[in-house]
């Protein structure tokens, strides 16, 4: 089974025109050194388009090996310490809706409810960061967003190159704001209050919220 045949059958034929890229892709992948696993590089996309209800943008997955495992900012449950983006979304959720840090960084129960977390590039090497940035993600990615954006789901961009998705959403359901790694996280990704606002938006709309 090819790479692409690990997608959501819907998500296959959504995406049937990039089939050809993805296997360019799949040829360029070390199968055994690479982040997330190779069986987990499609993780977000078990969650097929129509349950889509928010969309969370990140940038390329952790490089840290084991970290990774193909959903956007989520580590597996056994992973301690948690990334520090991770602990500063945790944080801003306590904030924002008094939720208190999670025992573990496996955001799997987000995407359940319909939270499609995906980053714009999908792989790297193992203790790399953006080791595959060349190898064209990007416009499998960009096409996934098109995708997203024109079903009505919540956007919410965190970072520059997430925010190059944010086009392709309604400007009034899009939330942006800087990234929360260390670095940019004191510079407006605390204080956006992502979560509420997205629970505000799916009341209105008579959406069950998400449990954060």
């Amino acid at each position: 089974m090819g790479l692409f045949d690990q997608l959501h059958p819907d998500w296959q034929k959504t995406l049937a025109e990039y089939r050809g890229l993805v296997t360019t892709i799949d040829s360029l992948i070390e199968k055994n050194d690479v982040a997330p696993a190779y069986a987990d590089i499609f993780a977000a996309y078990q969650l097929p388009p129509s349950q889509i209800k928010v969309a969370i943008f990140g940038q390329d997955p952790y490089p840290t090996p084991g970290y990774a495992h193909g959903l956007a900012f989520s580590v597996s449950s056994s992973t301690q310490p948690l990334p520090a983006s991770l602990r500063n979304i945790f944080k801003e959720l306590e904030s924002d809706c008094g939720v208190k840090a999670a025992s573990n960084g496996d955001l799997h129960r987000w995407a359940d409810q319909g939270v499609f977390l995906l980053n714009q590039i999908l792989t790297t090497k193992p203790k790399q960061s953006l080791a595959h940035e060349d190898f064209g993600w990007q416009e499998f990615t960009q096409a996934t967003a098109q995708v997203v954006g024109k079903s009505g789901a919540i956007g919410i961009f965190w970072g520059s190159k997430a925010q190059k998705f944010a086009q392709y959403f309604d400007p009034q359901r899009s939330i942006t704001s800087p990234h929360p790694s260390p670095l940019s996280a004191y510079r407006g990704f605390f204080g956006s209050s992502p979560f509420s606002k997205t629970n505000a938006m799916l009341r209105a709309e008579g959406k069950s919220e998400i449990n954060w």
